[in-house]
């Protein structure tokens, strides 16, 4: 029984519902993710073999190590601007930040001028960046104080290295699906003599100037996805980087072609699940529009450079020979363990091809590091 399963946020959906009609997809998200108090991330750290899903930090160091070295790069192509903002979106446990100050330790005056700033809304995930953070040694820490933001907008302005892996993925989407009667919102109602959530359609809506023209002509079914919530956070990181110097880097997965195709999942325990039966116990994403992405970044005032697969990105990026220099102090078992994790990473079969990465600079910059050699 559904109501039962999911506990008092099924309830209040059923409630919701109730008062105000079906509930447009991305308020279905918004509230099964983010509610307050009853939300999938705003109650449970979700990583982790314990949880539902790993992520690449998670899977290995080298991943968070290349990311901050990539800031540090870029950090020193844009004159080494003191202070600097280093912003990262949905920091998860905080083991990509405590890598990436680990890696930026290296490189002589940049611990000092980063003012570190963790955006995250969840009480739960916020403790466990802390505890990360807090274990570092004093001498990888930046000497001013980590601060916490719940959006981009409330981080201070200036300089600006922004870091967002699988940030954008889990943003409540909207979806239009073609109908033989012209196009129409996908919603989330309950039915009550079956006890559980279902899909409505809404053509009240004006869902046709919603598609993107190039996609109003798809065949009957075919759905189109949008995210407004993206969009507005790639508009702000376009507005920071066209007002001072920086550089920001996205990882996720999703595509860099014209959208078209339900790509909405449900993860929990470490695979898939329907995505309407248990809200507020299993993570709900979507595939990443980059292209979009990168086109409303670049509308505020950016510069794109990419999309590049994650395996070429962290190919670029010197993976290997790391993957090398921690293998030659590592125990047989823990060599094997690089090598998978390697694997993992990059492999077109697992991450390396399903995740890409998008960087955007302050205009005029040249193509940041791992992106020299894509098509901007």
């Amino acid at each position: 029984m559904i109501a039962e399963a999911s506990g008092t946020l099924a309830d209040h959906l059923i409630r919701r519902i109730g008062r105000e009609g079906p509930l447009r997809l991305s308020i279905f998200m918004a509230e099964a993710l983010g509610h307050p108090t009853l939300g999938y991330y705003t109650t449970r750290d979700p990583l982790g073999v314990a949880g539902d899903f790993t992520t690449a930090p998670e899977i290995s160091q080298m991943f968070g190590e290349l990311l901050g070295l990539w800031c540090a790069q870029s950090w020193l192509t844009l004159g080494s601007p003191t202070p600097v903002h280093l912003v990262e979106l949905g920091p998860g446990r905080g083991t990509l930040m405590a890598d990436a100050l680990r890696a930026m330790g290296r490189v002589p005056g940049l611990t000092a001028a980063l003012r570190v700033h963790m955006v995250e809304t969840s009480p739960a995930l916020r403790a466990r960046q802390r505890a990360t953070l807090a274990a570092l040694p004093t001498a990888v820490l930046p000497p001013h104080s980590i601060a916490w933001a719940d959006s981009l907008e409330a981080v201070p302005e200036g300089p600006l290295l922004l870091l967002a892996n699988e940030f954008f993925d889990a943003l409540p989407i909207r979806q239009m699906q073609k109908t033989a009667r012209g196009w129409a919102e996908r919603c989330v109602t309950w039915l009550p003599a079956e006890r559980r959530f279902a899909w409505a359609l809404d053509a009240t809506g004006g869902a046709e100037l919603l598609v993107p023209p190039a996609l109003r002509g798809a065949e009957e079914g075919g759905v189109v996805e949008l995210c407004p919530a993206a969009l507005t956070v790639a508009g702000e990181i376009g507005r920071r980087l066209a007002a001072a110097p920086g550089a920001a880097l996205a990882v996720d997965y999703g595509y860099d072609a014209p959208p078209l195709g339900d790509t909405l999942q449900a993860v929990r325990n470490h695979a898939y699940a329907p995505v309407l039966d248990a809200p507020g116990l299993a993570d709900l994403t979507a595939h990443v529009d980059f292209r979009t992405l990168a086109a409303t970044a670049v509308s505020a005032g950016a510069q794109a450079h990419g999309v590049v697969d994650q395996g070429t990105l962290l190919g670029r990026l010197g993976i290997r020979q790391r993957a090398d220099a921690l293998k030659r102090a590592a125990t047989s078992p823990q060599a094997h363990a690089i090598d998978l994790a390697l694997d993992r990473l990059t492999h077109p079969d697992h991450m390396g091809r399903l995740f890409k990465a998008l960087a955007l600079t302050s205009p005029g910059c040249p193509p940041p590091a791992g992106f020299d050699a894509a098509e901007g």
